[in-house]
């Protein structure tokens, strides 16, 4: 099961993107995928991630249902917001040497 971007319309506070499901047999079905902007907002998502997110939420749909219509609810934005901020703490700062000139660990010890 594929799913391809074919593009988007604003519909009065929200973006629907329109993408093509393509099954096995290479046919092409039309669904939609519906997002809240102002929960988008909410969240710290960037328009820009909205493509993607409304894919994997397809990808995540029972393949054996026709999907012609999905919403990237809220709980879903908030799972993801979730994810997203855990992912961001787990990463370390840089070790930095402790005492003297920061830039002394690369240059070498001098007496």
């Amino acid at each position: 099961m594929q799913f391809v971007l074919t593009g988007f319309t604003h519909d009065t506070g929200f973006r629907v993107f329109a993408f093509d499901r393509i099954g096995e047999d290479r046919v092409r079905t039309k669904c939609t995928v519906r997002t809240d902007l102002a929960l988008v907002r909410t969240y710290g998502i960037h328009v820009q991630e909205l493509p993607l997110l409304c894919r994997g939420l397809l990808d995540r749909s029972d393949e054996s249902e026709e999907i012609k219509s999905l919403t990237f609810t809220e709980e879903e934005m908030r799972a993801w917001a979730k994810a997203r901020d855990e992912a961001v703490t787990k990463r370390k700062a840089p070790h930095r040497p402790s005492g003297g000139h920061p830039s002394a660990a690369w240059r070498g010890q001098h007496p």
